[in-house]
């Protein structure tokens, strides 16, 4: 996967040197990064959990992607946050999103208390390293939020995503679902053997699990719960 220059954080811990000197370890991580649990212990981890205002060099790299040049959402009102993660195997990796202002708290809250209880995301990158299509991105199970683009179905309504007001959660494996007029629509397409939710698979949101829980406690909608479609990754507000 393609990684750009600038893109990391830098995280900082002072040990305690034999010589009894002080020393600064510097230890540089980006989006997509493994941070081991004896890094993880030095430090505090609420430094892992930030959110700003869109760095220029996150904001170039989405124009003509996720940042399309008919976007009508201002930079302003957008925010890049810094998350960690666990993958299924319980290890700790660095994650971004970008989401709308107004719901930057909550995600910052959410993904901290999902990170806490050790709940399996695969991957947390921008949309944009799959050049913003929305499909490679949940063929992948990359779970994303801001992306300027329509409401799936539809040429004319805009997507909660193109807001910055939606997330969607391990996509692959929750993906959407729509029957009508006897035509079956299933995103990502290799989602398909997972639109059955009767049997049980790795990363799968479901009704009062605990990331549902969670992105309910705070006022978002779950898209599992729609009659006319169902869109199992997807929480909005």
């Amino acid at each position: 996967m393609r990684k750009l220059k600038g893109l990391f954080i830098i995280l900082s811990v002072i040990l305690a040197m034999a010589c009894k000197e002080e020393q600064v370890i510097e230890y540089t991580f980006e989006p997509g990064d493994i941070v081991p649990e004896e890094v993880l212990d030095t430090l505090n981890i609420d430094r892992y959990f930030t959110i700003s205002e869109i760095p220029d060099t996150i904001f170039e790299f989405m124009q003509g992607r996720s940042y399309k040049e008919d976007c009508l959402i201002p930079r302003s009102d957008l925010r890049y946050l810094i998350i960690l993660h666990r993958n299924m195997d319980g290890q700790a990796v660095v994650g971004e999103l970008v989401v709308n202002k107004e719901i930057s708290d909550d995600i910052l809250a959410i993904m901290h208390d999902l990170y806490d209880l050790y709940y399996p995301i695969e991957q947390v990158r921008l949309v944009d390293y799959y050049e913003g299509d929305d499909e490679l991105s949940m063929a992948a199970n990359n779970s994303s939020a801001f992306n300027w683009r329509p409401l799936t179905g539809s040429t004319t309504k805009i997507s909660r995503h193109a807001m910055g007001m939606a997330i969607d959660i391990n996509p692959l494996y929750n993906p959407y679902y729509k029957f009508h007029r006897g035509v079956e629509t299933i995103k990502p397409e290799e989602g398909e053997p997972y639109v059955d939710r009767m049997w049980e698979f790795p990363y799968s949101i479901e009704e009062d699990d605990v990331c549902y829980n969670l992105f309910m406690e705070r006022g978002f909608k779950w898209g599992g719960d729609w009659r006319s479609l169902k869109d199992y990754q997807h929480f909005e507000k």
